[in-house]
């Protein structure tokens, strides 16, 4: 088969074979037309309407997509401006709460303060009774043993209550005398 090409392309010689015949160049210049007007009138606006679709649908994501940052920066500034609100009315509420805090320390310490003062006023009271109380047992007690004593030196019996009672006071008082003159 190569030598039947070798050969034909020997007897065309005086043909370029780069060059086609002029039937070729004439169907193919057809076929190029009819391709041609086909892309034009059918393939090119279906391809302009695609792209114009697809371009306009780009533009609407790209707007959407705008709108959608501007959304999320506003709920961002909205949501620092609450969480400095709520910050500041943390930092109020803190600062209420220390001053109830102290209000509250001053009334109790104010409370226990007026308590213990009348704790101490009505120890105080109840001692002095006591100490009365313990003064009248004591003078009873000293007078009864003054009066033996003194019936017993004396050598008679002391039975007269009045009498009795203005010994033992006279007894108390130079018995209180003599302390104080001690000091």
């Amino acid at each position: 088969m190569l030598n039947a090409l070798v050969t034909y392309a020997a007897e065309e010689a005086d043909h370029n074979p780069l060059i086609p015949a002029w039937y070729d160049i004439i169907w193919s210049a057809v076929c190029f037309v009819v391709i041609l007007v086909v892309v034009w009138k059918v393939a090119l606006p279906k391809l302009y309407t695609l792209l114009d679709a697809r371009s306009n649908a780009i533009e609407g994501n790209i707007a959407k997509a705008d709108e959608a940052q501007k959304q999320a920066e506003a709920a961002l500034e909205e949501y620092t401006r609450q969480l400095a609100e709520a910050r500041t009315e943390a930092g109020e509420i803190r600062e209420a709460a220390r001053e109830d805090g102290k209000k509250i320390v001053a009334e109790a310490k104010d409370a226990a303060s007026s308590e213990a003062a009348r704790i101490t006023a009505t120890a105080h009271t109840q001692i002095e009774a006591e100490r009365q109380t313990a003064l009248v047992s004591l003078r009873n007690e000293v007078g009864t043993l003054a009066i033996d004593l003194a019936g017993g030196v004396v050598g008679e019996t002391l039975s007269d209550d009045a009498r009795a009672t203005a010994v033992v006071d006279r007894f108390l008082a130079d018995l209180e005398a003599s302390e104080k003159a001690a000091q």
